[in-house]
């Protein structure tokens, strides 16, 4: 037996090499190894190994923590294997083959092709059609068994106030009668399905009823392991996008910035024991996405918290993981506070229902699911934007009940979530390490399949510090493609309402961007190309393009004003500067066009909504007075025709921003105490009118303000909540607040 060392690893190498991080294909077959020989500090080294033949030896499996980021090939065959769960460990294994290992069977061919998202040949056989059905049908199938079995014949046994032991006897009672009598496909893969069956009782369980065992300590000590070995692995790229987010224009100014912050928010001082809660931007190190399992939740007003496991389909180097893939869940129900210090858990103190003039809104979810390195103890990164997936015909992400998509996506960090809202559920989990998103958009496509049929597909675009847009098929789980947009951060994105192809890109760079980026084809290939530039003078940081004009005016709130730009792809200038650009108020009460326009959204075809550098206030102004006034000359500075202004948080942090709920019209804005602003405006209009007048005589209270429940962490609330972004969805059913603190916050009106 040879024992492995570095010099054996060098020679071993092919072609040889001098050191361990450029060795690309290791051939180590024929070695007599068993298992033990396999040291994972050893290997942790081979940062960049990509082929892996180990074929002919004794091994019965691999090691926890071998920390191969980068393989892609494996050759384990004519070994003694009998488990192959570990191998989920290589999250980008492509090609795997472990033939001649008697005691595997078929049953862990399809563990394996779940837990190895982006597995196209297994034991030489093309998989992917196999994968599909593996990872998405057979696991919706088996997790709606699941959920309804629990529901005919254990929800009710479980006693109101129950104790600790209650709950061990239900979930050791569940679990063994949910594996008897759920079955899905035949018998001969009667093991991988109990296999399933049971990680999906188990996430189930620990959504539901809030408390969580580690029924295999070394698997999650192995997980640990691999989320800390993703933080070391790729320092010197960390270094250098820092270096660049550094360099470019802060997300956040203010009184409160702190001196050389890249951050997009500055923070208060903390006291000392509020040091490891208070927000601040998060960062990861290694381009290896890591997956979400789906959360269930059905009751009300919970935390809920990451959780680590299998990896997802791969393009582009970053994956998208199955809403069914086999991930422990974290969601914690709520506890009584000594348990709650006791355990160093977060916790919920739920507040009444808000009732006012026109809606209650019950509180259903509050999700940690954006945390760096799926980190419990991440309170800091800050979640950005979230968009409302548009409704397919026929699709099934649609309330049987309302009318309207309860999925959303959201994003933050390294992360771009798919929340179910109704149930709590993160349906689906994208992740790429060393980027931090910033903004996401949908658009609709219709695609045509192999077999010449045309469908419609939801396609989601998310793009952030990187400058990259990441064009997601979500019913695929797939990241297609990317466009290399900007050199410099994407603050935010929008799709055209009237062309479903055309996504406007405002960056850091001061420029906003049109691409067509095209439809793909059944083989995912598609061309995207660039049609015009919009130079702004200033970053831009919000956009809407105007409802009554879509195909002829862009608008946008910048760091330095408010702008608007002919945007017709027919007229030959491909470059661009702005139209118009609008004057505002500031606190002296002169009008200026020099002034942050950090929140923007249209209520209606004509009423913009602002949320400018006026501390205290939100602007509502005609778009076509405005422009009537405004005369031909280009370039022209004109006076933002003010209908009302609304009453707001006298807070001067900027980047709260602001939305619309045209149907109900609502006007939503959180501020730095984690509450929600809301304006019911159906009874103002009929604004007309272009007359100046009184702030005192046009100032529109908040028709009801949503505030922020207690949340506990390790006993200690969470404080400075601030809230990033709010938004609804087309039919105000759902409502979602995204937090400073890692949290993204469901209500639904009831």
């Amino acid at each position: 037996m040879s024992k492995i060392t570095t010099e054996l690893l060098l020679e071993r190498a092919v072609p040889r090499s001098t050191r361990l991080r450029k060795i690309e294909t290791l051939n180590l077959s024929k070695l007599q190894l068993k298992t033990g020989d396999l040291d994972p500090r050893l290997f942790s080294r081979l940062r960049h190994l990509q082929k892996l033949d180990i074929s002919d030896n004794e091994l019965v499996k691999f090691p926890n923590s071998l920390t191969l980021p980068e393989l892609r090939v494996l050759n384990c065959s004519n070994n003694q294997l009998d488990d192959v769960t570990t191998l989920k460990q290589f999250p980008k294994l492509e090609e795997l083959s472990y033939e001649n290992n008697t005691d595997l069977t078929r049953n862990d061919d399809h563990k394996v092709i779940f837990l190895l998202q982006n597995l196209r040949l297994l034991n030489g056989k093309d998989v992917t059609k196999l994968a599909d059905h593996v990872r998405q049908i057979n696991s919706q199938k088996l997790t709606s068994k699941v959920t309804t079995y629990w529901e005919k014949n254990f929800r009710d046994q479980l006693p109101k106030d129950c104790t600790a032991e209650d709950v061990k006897a239900i979930r050791k009672k569940f679990l063994k009668s949910v594996q008897t009598h759920v079955i899905v496909g035949p018998s001969s893969l009667r093991e991988f399905t109990r296999w399933r069956v049971k990680t999906i009782a188990e996430e189930l369980l620990v959504s539901l009823l809030g408390q969580e065992e580690n029924t295999n300590p070394e698997l999650e000590e192995r997980m640990d392991d691999e989320e800390e070995e993703e933080n070391t692995e790729s320092s010197g790229e960390v270094m250098e996008e820092v270096d660049q987010v550094i360099s470019t224009p802060s997300k956040r100014k203010g009184n409160r910035s702190q001196a050389g912050s890249g951050n997009k928010r500055p923070r208060p001082q903390p006291n000392p024991k509020e040091i490891g809660l208070s927000p601040r931007k998060s960062s990861h190190l290694q381009d290896e996405p890591t997956p979400e399992k789906p959360r269930a939740s059905n009751q009300k007003a919970k935390v809920a918290k990451p959780g680590q496991g299998a990896e997802g389909t791969q393009r582009n180097g970053e994956q998208l993981p199955k809403g069914q893939s086999h991930r422990r869940s974290s969601q914690l129900a709520e506890q009584q506070k000594s348990q709650e210090q006791d355990k160093g858990v977060v916790s919920l103190t739920p507040v009444k229902d808000l009732e006012g003039e026109d809606v209650i809104l019950e509180p259903l979810h509050f999700l940690q699911c954006h945390s760096k390195s799926n980190s419990r103890e991440d309170f800091k990164t800050q979640l950005w934007s979230c968009a409302f997936e548009p409704l397919l015909d026929g699709g099934t992400r649609k309330d049987p009940i309302v009318s309207s998509s309860r999925t959303v996506a959201t994003c933050g960090g390294e992360a771009v979530c798919l929340i179910d809202c109704e149930t709590g559920i993160v349906l689906k989990k994208y992740k790429v390490p060393a980027e931090e998103f910033f903004t996401v958009a949908w658009t609709t496509l219709t695609m045509v399949n192999k077999d010449n049929r045309k469908r419609t597909h939801n396609i989601l675009a998310a793009a952030g510090r990187r400058g990259i847009v990441k064009l997601i098929h979500v019913t695929a789980d797939f990241c297609y493609g990317e466009i290399k947009a900007h050199k410099k951060p994407i603050a935010t994105a929008c799709f055209s309402t009237s062309c479903e192809t055309h996504l406007f890109t405002a960056s850091y760079d001061k420029r906003i961007a049109l691409w067509d980026i095209g439809v793909p084809d059944c083989d995912y290939n598609f061309k995207a190309s660039q049609l015009l530039v919009m130079e702004a003078v200033s970053v831009p940081l919000r956009i809407a393009l105007v409802p009554s004009c879509p195909d002829q005016y862009l608008l946008a709130g910048c760091e330095d004003g408010c702008f608007a730009w002919d945007i017709r792809v027919d007229r030959p200038q491909k470059n661009r500067p702005f139209e118009v650009t609008f004057q505002f108020p500031d606190e002296d009460g002169e009008e200026t066009t020099s002034h942050r326009v950090d929140g923007l959204a249209f209520l209606n075809k004509d009423v913009v909504v602002t949320k400018s550098s006026k501390a205290g206030t939100i602007y509502m102004w005609s778009w076509s007075q405005s422009m009537e006034a405004s005369g031909n000359a280009c370039q022209r500075s004109v006076p933002a025709v003010i209908l009302a202004e609304l009453e707001w948080s006298p807070t001067d942090l900027p980047y709260l921003t602001l939305s619309t709920c045209p149907a109900k019209e609502y006007v939503f804005c959180g501020d730095e105490n984690g509450s929600v602003w809301m304006y019911n405006l159906s009874n103002h209009s009929t604004w007309t009118t272009a007359a100046r007048r009184k702030r005192s005589d046009k100032s529109i209270a908040a028709t009801q303000i949503l505030k922020w429940p207690e949340l506990r962490a390790n006993g200690e609330v969470l404080t400075d909540v601030l809230i990033n972004n709010v938004i609804t969805d087309p039919t105000f059913t759902y409502l979602v607040a995204l937090t400073s603190v890692n949290i993204a916050a469901i209500w639904k009106k009831t």
